[in-house]
C-alpha cells in the first residue's frame, strides 16, 4: 500500500452511554474508519457489544465499519455482523479450526478480510493466506482491554510483515492497534503500518479534541 495513513479510532474508549453521538462526532473529526473491539469474554477476558450495537450505529455514518472479532469460534457469528453492517471483518488465526475456511465465510459476505496477530503470534500462522485477505492487524497490546501500554517488540514483528508484502507484491494494509500514542505512531509508521487504531489518545488527549488528536497522530 502507499504511504496513506488512516486512523481508526477505537469506540472500546468512547462514552457508551452516548455511543451513537461519540461515532458521529468521529466521523465529523476526520477519521478514516471506525474501529469496533468485539470480545467475548471467552477468547480474551473482556464483554463487549454484539452485532445489535452495530446494526444501531451503522445508519449513523457512511465510515468503514473496522470491526475486529477476539471471539471464538468465530465462524459462527460471521454472518450476524456482516449483517449488522460490517466493511472489514478481522479474526484471530486461533480462533478457528479452518483459517481459510473462515476468510472464505467473510468473502462470501462481501467483506474485506483481516486477520490479527496477537504480540506472541507468529507470523507463520497467517504468511501462506496473505494473498487471500486485504489487512493484517498487529496486536501491540494483549487483546481484552484498553489503555494498555504499547509493547515496542511488535515492531519487529510489523516490518517482517510489511517486508513479504512487498516481496510478494501484494495489496495488504497493515493496521496496527494498543497503546498507539502521539510518541510511538511515528515508530509504527516507519515498521509499516498504514492504519493506525487508537482509542484512549483519541479520546482523552487535548482535552478530547478528536480533531487535533487525529490530526496529531496522522502526521507524527
Amino acid at each position: 500500500m502507499g504511504n496513506v495513513i488512516k486512523i481508526s479510532p477505537s469506540i472500546l474508549s468512547a462514552d457508551f452511554s452516548k455511543l451513537g453521538s461519540e461515532v458521529i462526532s468521529l466521523e465529523k473529526a476526520g477519521a478514516d474508519y471506525i474501529h469496533i473491539d468485539v470480545m467475548d469474554g471467552h477468547f480474551v477476558p473482556n464483554l463487549t457489544i454484539g452485532p445489535e450495537v452495530i446494526k444501531k450505529l451503522r445508519p449513523l455514518t457512511q465510515k468503514t465499519f473496522d470491526v475486529h472479532l477476539m471471539i471464538s469460534p468465530v465462524d459462527n457469528f460471521i454472518k450476524d455482523f456482516a449483517n449488522a453492517g460490517a466493511d472489514i471483518i478481522t479474526f484471530h488465526p486461533e480462533a478457528t479450526k479452518d483459517t481459510l475456511n473462515t476468510i472464505e465465510l467473510i468473502r462470501k459476505e462481501n467483506k474485506k478480510v483481516g486477520i490479527s496477530l496477537k504480540p506472541k503470534s507468529k507470523i507463520d500462522l497467517i504468511e501462506k493466506y496473505l494473498d487471500k485477505i486485504d489487512l493484517v492487524l498487529i496486536m501491540s497490546v494483549e487483546p481484552g482491554f484498553g489503555g494498555q501500554e504499547f509493547m515496542p517488540e511488535v515492531l519487529e514483528k510489523t516490518r517482517k510483515v510489511k517486508e513479504i508484502i512487498n516481496k510478494k507484491n501484494l495489496s495488504v494494509d497493515i493496521e496496527i492497534d494498543g497503546g498507539i500514542n502521539f510518541k510511538n505512531c511515528t515508530l509504527a509508521k516507519q515498521a509499516g503500518a498504514n492504519i493506525l487504531v487508537s482509542g484512549s489518545t483519541i479520546f482523552k488527549e487535548n482535552k478530547g479534541d478528536l480533531k487535533k488528536n487525529i490530526e496529531i497522530l496522522r502526521k507524527n
